[in-house]
């Protein structure tokens, strides 16, 4: 049979410009699909002009796994993950256009690696988010389509469907866990199914009984993940290499807080007292040797405590776990028994 596709004559193809595939991150075309839940989303003035500012733009080079890149499979930026976000949120809320921008800029402030640096010198990245929100060209691209920098950082504050602060499982972390599952190995479900069996209650996702489990089964997941050999190897050295370009004065905190992954990793490389064990943690990372428990003795191992750990849980049915499942939030329950001091040292 003859092929009956219309296809433009030879001479208009050769003018014509070549299109973006649906994956794309400028905003190009006009709509973005998202990979892992296969939702697409039909992009706003405002979300297009926001995408080509440098503080989204910089997110495409930060890992959203941080150090762990290092070590697993999980090398997908902070910027895949902010549009999974928005994905989520349009799913939800499609005309919500301040729930929308805050998905977008909710992680503009994170620092290279994502949440592998935070804390040092004092740099907390929602407090640097809330600067950059403030300040152009995302400011500037707020108040040019009409919305209200107050309330974008009242979503992102909470309670909202970003972050809640009732311990609630939010649309920020279920695309988290979600993501990372999926680079792990360990997403038994198809995401847009996943997708479709959520709802919203109190800024917090609600689901059924089954699938509350499959959610609670992703979420201590992600707590053995950020426990273990893989994550806290090159965390905790990444920390401390860092800390000693900040001793050094070999990088400001307000440069340090900008950087890309690859900046952050040159000027490791370029400094005498870091670029031998950076170079030594890029292609040796298996002769780090990570133990439970704080060291005895500094001179050859270093220490290492995780900040937290999450175990944000869904709503069954609207109603907390804990008297819809008692099950499910005593496994949650089990997640404090994880060690959260460590002693590290090459091996």
């Amino acid at each position: 049979m003859a092929d009956r596709t219309e296809r433009a004559p030879v001479r208009d193809r050769a003018q014509a410009e070549v299109p973006p595939v649906a994956t794309n991150v400028i905003g190009l075309g006009g709509t973005f699909t998202d990979p892992l839940w296969k939702a697409t989303v039909r992009l706003r003035p405002a979300e297009t002009d926001l995408l080509r500012t440098e503080p989204l733009r910089r997110l495409h080079f930060v890992s959203h796994a941080g150090a762990s890149a290092v070590t697993t499979l999980q090398s997908y930026s902070r910027l895949e993950h902010t549009l999974g976000v928005l994905a989520v949120a349009a799913h939800f809320h499609p005309d919500d256009e301040v729930l929308r921008a805050a998905a977008l800029l909710h992680d503009i402030g994170h620092l290279p690696l994502s949440h592998t640096l935070e804390g040092l010198a004092g740099l907390d990245h929602h407090a640097i988010g809330e600067r950059l929100l403030r300040t152009d060209p995302v400011r500037a691209v707020l108040a040019d389509h009409g919305i209200d920098a107050d309330a974008v950082e009242s979503a992102l504050s909470g309670p909202s469907p970003l972050r809640n602060g009732s311990g609630l499982l939010n649309l920020d972390h279920l695309d988290s866990f979600a993501r990372s599952a999926r680079d792990g190995g360990r997403l038994e479900i198809d995401p847009p199914e996943l997708l479709a069996l959520l709802d919203l209650r109190e800024a917090a996702v609600s689901t059924d009984l089954e699938t509350a489990r499959t959610l609670i089964d992703l979420v201590i997941a992600e707590a053995h993940l950020h426990t273990s050999w893989d994550n806290i190897g090159p965390i905790s050295t990444l920390r401390r290499l860092v800390g000693r370009l900040l001793d050094h004065g070999a990088v400001a905190p307000e440069t340090l807080a900008r950087m890309t992954d690859a900046q952050l990793w040159a000027s490791l490389e370029s400094h005498g007292d870091t670029r031998t064990e950076a170079a030594r943690l890029r292609y040796e990372p298996h002769r780090l040797r990570v133990a439970p428990g704080k060291p005895a003795d500094s001179r050859s191992w270093w220490g290492f405590s995780l900040r937290k750990i999450y175990r944000s849980a869904p709503l069954i049915d609207g109603r907390p776990t804990k008297t819809a499942a008692p099950e499910l939030e005593a496994a949650l329950d089990e997640l404090t028994d994880l060690p959260t001091d460590f002693r590290i040292r090459w091996g």
